[in-house]
């Protein structure tokens, strides 16, 4: 842990050292290459410029998405220093920030938090990536903002901006993938007349089975998604009012990875391998989703009223057609804040939020109970320039009341009624100093609230899509965390270096490990516990582009996440990241604007450390060895006349083929293979991709 912060610290030392004060050149854009100081993001009190945030943020544009291969948006974002994904196959992820994952992240998308029974291993993120113009991620507790569950940060999910009054647009993307075969189309239309906006959109995706470099195809990891979304606005001189609805369906088959006893090959007993329809056992999830978002002017600031509504509904199918698990999920949140004008150098926000939720159990099989629940959040944030300076703070109260009912099951007991309340104040204080014209200085201290989830508290069931039975504690506390983050950026004419340093110290850290207990005779026993815990660490990215055409990019993210007063078998917290290091070139080759415009290539290394911090008890997890992945890509848009008429990649990752099992892969703990002594599924082989965009302005 001392070797990597002492490695991070002093290549920062030395670069920022090294550096001349020269002018930003605002024409050098192409890629990554924008200007970090005019980028807008959610702060405190609603929009503010990246340059005046005291936490961490990451920022994917839309060129970048639309350069990134990726199966899914978590994909895609996973690929930021201080952010992996927790996968199983190609087809599911879930966010992970500096080594927190599950509830501890929040996932907002239209202006609302997900709700979609996150808790789960297997359980993704019910968001269509086709809708996903950029993507915002606040690195540390954001409990301020978003109450409970907020504790490692949140992953923000924008849409496409509202058409320029007067315009409409119309996307056609298309996206294939060699290795699963991968296809992935949407349709877009959207305008703004007179102050009417729309816009629709459509998305189809599905994939076979993927491929290895041992195992071959691995049966049972096809997915297919589909999703439909819509938006009706009115834009005023007073303000807007928006209606958006969506319609997510995703069908994964689970893969179990069991082997055959005598071959040690990848058994395939439902399906061939590269069908697209799914196999057995498999889910069905749907995700509806209708949110009103009115925004009002008035004499002394802004009011903003979000109302929403969202219903989850999981199906888990073991024979055709006939599911045992089935959760049913309501949810309705609500978010009332208003912001002042300046007072001085000030500006202050305050407001309320929260939702209320019902889960019901609607198949033969349970996990968790029917349960309601209420949450309720108050709070006030300001932000000032003062200066050179940079300054903001907060302060929220939550509270959040559980109501689990009592359930039989063939005349015994499975779950028993009680209710559980947990209240939690948040606070957080910042401040960035613009030491100079191209040299900023952070500081930030919050603390983060989260209170246990029905599954830590309550599960009595097999876990179908994690292979094993799950035991809730009920006595479990609300997490507290207390984070202190300290950052520096330099931006020159010829390089952008930002470095993050954090500690994070989490009281009553929920986790989940393996017992020695027997309830079913086919699945392992996990039980929910908890303990202090303390993680360490940072993320360093430097873009050096000594010239307009070339940009040379590498980063560095390092997390160590230990549980206090522990032995060595269980001192490291489950699921934390390997070290990691990235590093690409992109040369860009053509900006005429005739026939090729912003022209590209670039060569990419994706070199993860060895994991040998890890959860050692009872088998809860294996160290992972290190393992380095080669990318590259090449696209150009496609000009006729100066309009822009198409956007063509082409992109390949893992180019050697490597076998390679990636730390966070649930299905790194499935069927051990008998021939080789090998535990679990590889990850994805070597995989080129296709895309092609057809954007329209009219």
């Amino acid at each position: 842990m001392k070797s990597y912060l002492s490695i991070l610290l002093l290549t920062c030392a030395c670069t920022m050292a090294a550096q001349e004060t020269v002018v930003l050149d605002s024409t050098d854009v192409f890629f990554r290459h924008i200007e970090l100081k005019q980028v807008v993001v959610t702060g405190p009190t609603g929009a503010v410029k990246m340059q005046d945030m005291s936490m961490p943020v990451g920022i994917v544009d839309h060129n970048r998405l639309r350069m990134t291969p990726a199966t899914n948006i978590v994909d895609a974002v996973a690929k930021l220093p201080g952010v992996a994904q927790v996968s199983t196959g190609s087809g599911i992820s879930k966010p992970v920030i500096r080594g927190l994952g599950y509830n501890r992240v929040v996932v907002v998308a239209d202006g609302v938090r997900q709700e979609g029974q996150q808790w789960g291993d297997e359980h993704g993120v019910e968001i269509d990536g086709n809708a996903v113009s950029s993507v915002e991620v606040l690195k540390g507790p954001a409990s301020l903002l978003y109450g409970s569950d907020a504790l490692a940060g949140v992953l923000k999910l924008n849409t496409d901006p509202v058409v320029p009054l007067g315009k409409m647009r119309m996307n056609v993307n298309s996206e294939y993938h060699s290795n699963s075969g991968l296809v992935n189309y949407s349709f877009n239309y959207g305008g703004n007349k007179r102050g009417l906006s729309w816009n629709i959109r459509y998305g189809d995706k599905f994939a076979h089975a993927y491929k290895t470099p041992i195992d071959g195809y691995v049966p049972n990891t096809q997915f297919r998604e589909r999703a439909l979304s819509g938006m009706l606005g009115v834009n005023k001189a007073w303000g807007h009012t928006r209606l958006t609805g969506s319609y997510f369906h995703l069908t994964p088959s689970i893969a179990e990875g069991e082997r055959d006893p005598l071959t040690g090959e990848l058994e395939q007993p439902y399906n061939d391998a590269k069908t697209y329809h799914h196999g057995l056992p498999y889910q069905q999830v749907y995700h509806y989703k209708a949110v009103l978002d009115n925004s009002f002017y008035l004499a002394d600031g802004r009011l903003n009223a979000v109302l929403a509504y969202q219903q989850n509904r999981r199906q888990e199918f073991e024979e055709p057609d006939e599911y045992g698990l089935y959760l049913r999920l309501h949810t309705v949140n609500y978010n009332i804040h208003y912001v002042t004008r300046r007072l001085g150098e000030w500006r202050i926000t305050s407001g309320v939020s929260g939702m209320w939720q019902r889960s019901l159990n609607e198949g033969e099989e349970y996990l968790i109970p029917d349960y309601s629940l209420f949450d309720f959040g108050a709070f006030v944030t300001t932000t000032a320039n003062v200066g050179s300076w940079a300054l903001n703070g907060g302060l929220r109260f939550d509270n959040r009341h559980l109501d689990s009912r009592e359930l039989m099951d063939d005349g015994a007991l499975r779950f028993q009624a009680f209710k559980r309340d947990f209240s939690g104040f948040t606070a957080s204080v910042g401040a960035v100093w613009h030491a100079t014209e191209h040299l900023d200085l952070r500081a930030n201290a919050a603390r983060g609230f989260r209170a246990p989830n029905i599954s830590e508290l309550a599960s009595n069931g097999v876990h179908e899509g994690s292979l094993r039975y799950e035991v809730g504690n009920r006595d479990l506390k609300p997490e507290f965390s207390l984070q202190f983050d300290l950052g520096a950026e330099l931006t020159t004419s010829w390089l952008d270096a930002q470095l993050s340093l954090f500690s994070n110290r989490i009281d009553n850290y929920i986790f989940i490990h393996r017992t020695d207990a027997v309830i079913d005779d086919e699945f392992m026993t996990y039980r929910y516990d908890s303990g202090d815990a303390q993680l360490l660490g940072g993320e360093l990215a430097l873009d050096i582009h000594p010239w307009h055409f070339l940009h040379l990019g590498t980063s560095f993210a390092l997390v160590n996440a230990v549980q206090l007063h522990q032995p060595e078998e269980s001192k490291y917290l489950p699921f934390t990241p390997a070290p990691r290091w990235q590093s690409d070139v992109k040369w860009e080759l053509l900006h005429d604007g005739r026939v090729l415009n912003n022209a590209y290539i670039s060569l990419g290394v994706d070199y993860n450390f060895k994991q040998d911090h890890y959860y050692r008890a009872d088998d809860t997890e294996t160290a992972t060895p290190a393992y380095c992945l080669l990318n590259a890509a090449i696209g150009t848009d496609i000009m006729v006349k100066g309009q822009r008429v198409a956007c063509l990649s082409l992109m390949g990752t893992n180019l050697t083929n490597k076998a390679y099992q990636s730390h966070l892969s649930r299905l790194k703990y499935a069927d051990v293979n008998p021939v080789t002594g090998r535990q679990g599924v590889l990850n994805m082989g070597r995989n080129i991709i296709v895309k092609l965009t057809i954007p329209l302005e009219f």
